[in-house]
């Protein structure tokens, strides 16, 4: 009899190897192992293999960095979400365009389930979960490492025993995540949030130290929010941040040391490399000051801030997300332009921007010759903007000072403290 089918999200590492076999013998399912291309810069034909040296009945593997920086990481940046105000959401973007090609090939496949690695107090297993149960909730959830909470050793005992090919020589300093918008580390000695970052943690990022004396200065160019260009060259989305992520490393920018609020509960310190989502948040939010009113300039802050919430807790295909989007769309119609930027020494700094749509007038805004601003109309407008406040000095503040006792927060020294 021909057994029902799980897909599983393969990375090749021990936890979806040692996977594999052991959802066979818990759940008597084939596995089909589906690895996703986002940048992670592993070559996918030696995962396959290995997928199916494990045990799986097929093993399929899936370029999407375009899908994911067209329609993940591109609209993001338009959001200007970033995860209490640092984290550019790399991992976080990349969990719903896996979940959503998984019940793809799963429906494809036929099978029954879905399967993922994540660990049972992590971020990942929320984002993973409600993405299939939003989009596929016919399909059964399986997450072994969640369910056998064994230990690393444990894990490769069990691979050993299984005859799983996984790489036993030695234990791994950190676990790391990566696609083309970041890479994420931590554990291993990065859990002492008073422990100084070792070197070997970084990798696309050079130690200050150790970056070029000469900074770099390069002009990014936007389209409706969407960078296109870089030194007016046309590029996709892909090469794009290819490109500012190797510029970027090189001048030591894009590292972030954060101690983070995970959903789950509890607070966890991350390391983040992300030149490129650090340069283009940076030079995209620059762009807003000149295309944005005011009103809607500041209201955005609010809208960032919630669509980067929505996204690190797993939320991206809620209909609250759709709707924030919605007026993240209409608010870039204007968000045409280039900013430069420089690269020195682990900064990024503005140092100019200009658009066709500019609010910014220069005949307004000088103090030279050919000023136009009206300086007659500020006399009527600032009685009026004050009058309000004057109101309440003549009626209340005035007089209190004079006839209403003063509330005293804080008891006078010596008192109250029995």
């Amino acid at each position: 009899m021909k057994r029902e089918k799980v897909v599983l999200a393969y990375s090749g590492g021990l936890d979806t190897s040692v996977a594999v076999k052991w959802i066979q013998e818990r759940y008597d399912l084939d596995v089909v192992c589906l690895t996703v291309e986002l940048g992670q810069g592993e070559d996918l034909e030696p995962i396959k293999k290995k997928a199916l040296e494990t045990g799986a009945v097929e093993a399929r593997a899936i370029d999407a960095r375009r899908i994911f920086v067209d329609y993940f990481v591109w609209p993001s940046l338009l959001a200007g979400s970033l995860y209490e105000g640092r984290y550019p959401l790399a991992t976080a973007l990349g969990r719903p365009l896996i979940a959503k090609l998984m019940i793809d090939v799963a429906r494809e496949a036929g099978a029954v389930a879905v399967a993922h690695g994540c660990t049972g107090k992590g971020n990942d297993q929320v984002r993973f979960d409600v993405a299939f149960q939003m989009l596929a909730p016919e399909l059964r959830i399986i997450a072994p490492v969640r369910e056998w909470r064994m230990s690393r050793p444990e894990e490769i005992e069990y691979a050993a025993k299984h005859g799983i090919p996984v790489e036993t020589s030695g234990a791994k300093a950190y676990s790391i995540d990566q696609n083309l918008w970041g890479r994420a580390i931590e554990a291993g000695p990065l859990e002492d949030p008073w422990v100084t970052p070792p070197s070997d943690a970084f990798q696309w990022t050079r130690d200050v130290a150790d970056t070029p004396d000469q900074p770099a200065i390069v002009e990014i160019g936007f389209e409706q929010g969407r960078p296109t260009s870089l030194d007016g060259e046309t590029l996709d989305g892909v090469a794009l941040i290819e490109r500012l992520n190797e510029l970027g490393g090189q001048h030591g920018v894009g590292r972030i040391d954060q101690v983070e609020n995970r959903l789950v509960g509890i607070k966890s310190r991350e390391l983040y490399e992300a030149p490129a989502a650090v340069i283009l948040h940076q030079a995209h939010r620059e762009l807003e000051t000149l295309t944005l009113s005011k009103e809607a300039q500041r209201f955005k802050t609010h809208v960032s801030q919630a669509c980067a919430d929505l996204v690190y807790n797993g939320l991206w295909f809620s209909a609250f997300h759709h709707d924030l989007m919605s007026f993240v769309a209409s608010s870039q119609r204007f968000n045409t332009g280039t900013v430069r930027v420089r690269l020195a020494k682990g900064t990024c700094v503005v140092e100019g921007r200009k658009s066709d749509y500019s609010l910014y007038a220069p005949a307004l805004a000088t103090y030279a010759e050919g000023d136009q601003f009206d300086h007659d109309a500020a006399v009527g407008f600032i009685k009026l903007h004050g009058l309000g406040q004057k109101t309440q000095a003549q009626a209340q503040l005035l007089k209190a000072a004079e006839e209403v006792p003063r509330i005293e927060l804080i008891p006078p020294s010596g008192e109250g403290d029995d």
